[in-house]
């Protein structure tokens, strides 16, 4: 199912961040804005729920202090029990001080590479992906906000002229 969108290209980041807001208050959708660079409270201002991205980081850092802990035990007191300077392993609990290093490796390691695969699948970037940008200039110095159109292209085009928009274009999206 194909759908209309104007795309109002705006060429500073004030200007964009202030059109998103008048354009949220006047109750249009925004389906999608796309800078060349990170603007802050963007995603405030287009109304984008908070990130839940530190939990899974937070999680996946348990999944690896959890997997150092028992990969720890099974290797240094189970499997392979050595005397190392004058340590004796008889027990976790006491040459856990020793194990901390390890610990605090494998929490960063098992945070890092999962947040990493889970930013690529939540963003949908595979290898080989095509690029979704509407426009190159997006990349340089200009910012694109995607408006949904629902039977009020004039209105919209106009509405959005006066927020600053250099250049309006509608789009058929798929």
């Amino acid at each position: 199912m194909s759908t209309k969108v104007i795309q109002a290209l705006y060429n500073d980041d004030d200007i964009l961040m202030d059109a998103v807001k008048e354009t949220r208050k006047a109750h249009h959708h925004i389906e999608e804005v796309y800078t060349p660079f990170p603007v802050h409270g963007l995603d405030k201002a287009m109304g984008l729920a908070p990130t839940r991205l530190a939990i899974a980081s937070f999680m996946y850092g348990c999944v690896g202090l959890s997997f150092a802990t028992w990969m720890m035990n099974y290797i240094m007191i189970q499997d392979w029990p050595q005397d190392i300077g004058g340590k004796p392993s008889f027990s976790y609990i006491e040459n856990m001080p020793a194990f901390v290093p390890i610990m605090f490796e494998l929490t960063v390691f098992f945070a890092a590479h999962l947040m990493v695969i889970t930013f690529y699948m939540r963003s949908k970037l595979w290898p080989f992906k095509q690029a979704e940008n509407p426009d190159v200039r997006t990349t340089d110095d200009h910012f694109l906000m995607e408006v949904a159109v629902h039977n009020n292209e004039q209105e919209l085009s106009d509405f959005l002229k006066k927020t600053g928009a250099v250049e309006i274009k509608v789009v058929e999206k798929h």
